[in-house]
């Protein structure tokens, strides 16, 4: 469904060459729902836009549901649904009219278009509010007709920019089930970027994490949490001394497992830390030191990024979001 090779895109700011996009290749199979993660100026949102023929590379080339996105860029658009950060919808009309126009913008009868959007109306529960004014509906409402508007032509592929942008939890539940839902029942291939990694790793079978403008990890979430994140394993002790102890003589560690401590907490990561756990809290009681609590975390999407990018996407997302 997407197929990429050395896909470059370059921009001139002040005179000077930045370089967006390096030789990225992507191969994404029909059916797949792919999370694309990366930083803030990774690249991510160029690739986007590359893909989605709002951009033409600088060099390289890129396949998007079977045509070429420079020689055939009306053909990529009408085999594609694009849901952006943004509301799509005019505030001041009818949901089921936009549905209906933006159908027969796509090229469907005015029969066609009306049925289809009943059909997404009913499908994305939004048929108690679908004949209300758009800026009526609540942000979870408005953001199922967008994904609505993206489907009413019935595309093959289906690109989500951040889709759970400013929804409150429930919202953001229900939005997710609606996501999985679509692939499920329609086979539609989906691509999201998202900062909740929580997100990525519920929905996504794969993840693709983008930095200075290449792939720098491409798997499923566990693959990626096991091959770069380990287990936490925190110790809470009697005294600060013990944990200064433990540090220093590295009490109970096995080798390979990183040690930070602070104050009386000592913070231990590693693989398999469930299965070692009971190990080191042995080791240190026949070292005489009291353990007041432990407690044991598996690995996280935020922690692999972290790991690949030095970076959290956490408080990137945070810190844009201040900013915004």
């Amino acid at each position: 469904m997407i197929r990429t090779r050395g896909l470059t895109r370059h921009f001139t700011v002040k005179k000077e060459t930045v370089e967006a996009v390096r030789g990225l290749d992507l191969h994404v199979e029909a059916g797949e729902l792919v999370a694309l993660l990366g930083p803030n100026g990774a690249g991510k949102s160029t690739t986007l836009r590359m893909l989605t023929t709002l951009l033409p590379p600088t060099s390289g080339t890129a396949e998007v549901a079977g045509l070429d996105v420079t020689a055939d860029p009306r053909g990529v658009r009408a085999r594609i649904g694009y849901i952006g950060q943004g509301n799509g919808a005019a505030h001041s009309q009818r949901g089921r009219d936009e549905l209906v126009s933006q159908g027969r913008a796509y090229g469907l009868s005015r029969t066609a278009a009306r049925a289809r959007a009943a059909e997404l109306i009913a499908s994305l529960d939004l048929e108690g509010v679908a004949d209300r004014l758009v800026s009526s509906l609540s942000g979870g409402q408005r953001r199922r007709l967008d994904i609505a508007m993206g489907l009413i032509h019935a595309p093959d592929l289906l690109f989500l920019d951040e889709p759970s942008t400013g929804l409150d939890p429930q919202n953001r539940a229900n939005l997710q089930e609606h996501i999985a839902a679509l692939r499920a029942e329609h086979g539609t291939t989906i691509v999201l970027t998202t900062h909740y990694l929580d997100e990525a790793d519920q929905l996504a079978e794969r993840v693709i994490v983008i930095d200075h403008g290449q792939v720098i990890a491409d798997d499923t979430p566990e693959r990626l949490k096991a091959d770069h994140a380990g287990d936490r394993i925190t110790l809470t002790l009697g005294h600060e001394r013990d944990a200064r102890r433990v540090v220093a003589e590295r009490l109970g560690v096995v080798a390979g497992g990183r040690v930070e401590r602070a104050g009386a907490q000592v913070v231990i990561e590693t693989d398999g830390g469930a299965r070692l756990a009971p190990k080191l809290l042995r080791g240190l009681d026949e070292a005489g030191i009291e353990v007041a609590a432990v407690e044991v975390a598996r690995p996280t999407l935020d922690d692999v990024f972290l790991n690949l990018t030095g970076r959290s996407l956490r408080e990137e997302s945070a810190t844009t979001g201040e900013a915004a």
